[in-house]
């Protein structure tokens, strides 16, 4: 399955999150089980906005391709083959780096 057949629910976002540098500066290589879960990745999908509770529209706030950061224990994991993907709601997403 391909990404691009992965649609997100209205209020989410498909995100790949970037992998983190295994080795230090100094050439120190870090074990799996010393990683932080990553906070930033690139946006693949974007679901359509969504009404609240109170009746407000809410809009994604990235696009597509966008890096962003989000909350390091938001969303939900996903596995598409050997690629690891996340789902974040909107509200996770916490900044846009241009």
């Amino acid at each position: 399955m391909s990404t691009s057949n992965i649609t997100p629910a209205p209020g989410y976002i498909l995100v790949k999150p970037q992998k983190k540098e295994k080795t230090t500066d100094s050439g120190i290589v870090l074990p799996d089980s010393h990683e932080d879960k990553p906070q930033q990745g690139t946006v693949l999908a974007i679901g359509q906005d969504f009404i609240s509770d109170y009746g407000t529209k809410k809009s994604a706030p990235c696009k597509l391709k966008d890096t962003v950061i989000y909350r390091e224990w938001g969303g939900k994991e996903y596995k598409d083959g050997d690629q690891d993907l996340l789902i974040l709601k909107f509200e996770d997403v916490m900044a846009t780096i241009k």
